[in-house]
Parts: structure tokens; sequence; C-alpha cells
């Protein structure tokens, strides 16, 4: 698919990311410097961000991997306001999106650019010894899933390379706090530099 097809294609995956925010996500990608690069997003869903991400990851020749165990996270469940029945598995009763997700990357023909990445979080960055030039986060919004992600997957982006967070909103009735609050760590940190933002995207840069 052409660039326009894939963001227009993005709009109709299910997910809960809006236009604006992917197009910047895309963007920032997009206007990255280098190529041939290795991307990683923590949090996948159904794939949406995947396919703004990897629409811009074609283009420049990098790869990127989607990160997530599949099984939804604390608002995804039942009885919570993103709970989605159609997603759930009658094998176990679990949530699952990876058919889902494969579809959409199927769709999408962006499986040579977008690799999928099964597990947990933790689990994958103690064996993911690869240097990235594009973080982003979008996982689990818990305190102790949100921290442990950041802290985990943040030291291996490179020196320029970008590290971009989504539902981050300095409105605690705009949404929950701890993306918020490793967006101001990483800035805290002095080795993260903001370069824009859109909605509730921030894209930073590693110094």
């Amino acid at each position: 698919m052409r660039r326009d097809e894939l963001l227009d294609f993005a709009d109709g995956v299910k997910g809960f990311m809006p236009r604006d925010e992917g197009l910047a996500l895309h963007r920032a990608a997009l206007e990255q410097k280098g190529t041939n690069g290795t991307w990683l997003e923590v949090g996948a869903w159904c794939g949406k961000s995947a396919v703004y991400l990897g629409a811009a990851a074609q283009e420049k020749g990098a790869v990127l991997y989607s990160l997530d165990h599949h099984h939804g996270s604390e608002e995804n469940q039942v009885g919570w306001e993103h709970f989605d029945p159609s997603l759930v598995d009658p094998h176990d009763g679990r949530l699952n999106t990876l058919p889902t997700w494969q579809r959409t990357i199927a769709d999408a023909q962006l499986e040579s650019t977008v690799l999928g990445l099964v597990g947990p979080s933790l689990v994958v960055a103690r064996h993911f010894a690869q240097p990235l030039d594009i973080l982003f986060i979008d996982g689990g919004h818990g305190t102790d899933v949100a921290w442990a992600d950041y802290d985990a997957w943040s030291p291996k982006v490179v020196a320029g390379g970008l590290m971009m967070i989504h539902d981050v909103f300095p409105d605690p009735k705009d949404g929950g706090r701890p993306p918020y609050e490793i967006y101001l760590a990483a800035l805290a940190s002095q080795l993260f530099a903001e370069i824009s933002a859109q909605g509730s995207l921030r894209v930073l840069r590693r110094i």
C-alpha cells in the first residue's frame, strides 16, 4: 500500500488512538534521521499504532518490533470501560488480540516491516540487546506496569533516538497518571528533551 492508503487503513483498525495523534506518531518517525533503524512499540493491541509506525518504517527501511502479551490491560477486562467481547477467545475466556493484530498487519501488507513479539514486556526486555532508534510506550497504564516499561526500555534508546509516550494527560480528570509520571521522569532525568506534542502523545529525543 502507498503511504496515504496505509494511513487511511489505520483509521479502521480497532484501537484508542485518534487520527491526529496517529498522524503525529507517523510524522515523527518518518522525520527521524537515519535509515535501516530498529524501532519498538510496547503495547500493540490490534495493530493500529503499528500501521502508523509501520508505514514510516517501510519508507525508511526500518524494522518495527510490535510487543504485546495480547491479553489486554486492566481497563480492557470484563466490567471495565474498554472491554470488547468480540476479542474474547472462547477457548479459555481470555482476551486475545493476537489474531486481530496478525490480520491487521497482513491486510496492511506490512509483514516484512512489522514483526510481532508476543510475551511479557519485562521478559522480552531482558533478552533484547539491540539498541533502539525509536521507542513507543503505549502499554498498560497501571503504576507498576508503566514504570516497569519505562525502566526496562528507555535505557535502550540511542543518543539522538526518539521515545514517544501515549496517553500523557496533565489533568488527572482526562486519564490515568502513570504515563504522565514517566513522561515527567524522562524530562527530569535530563536524558530526554521534548520535541513535539499532539493531544496525549509526547515525542522526546534522547540527548
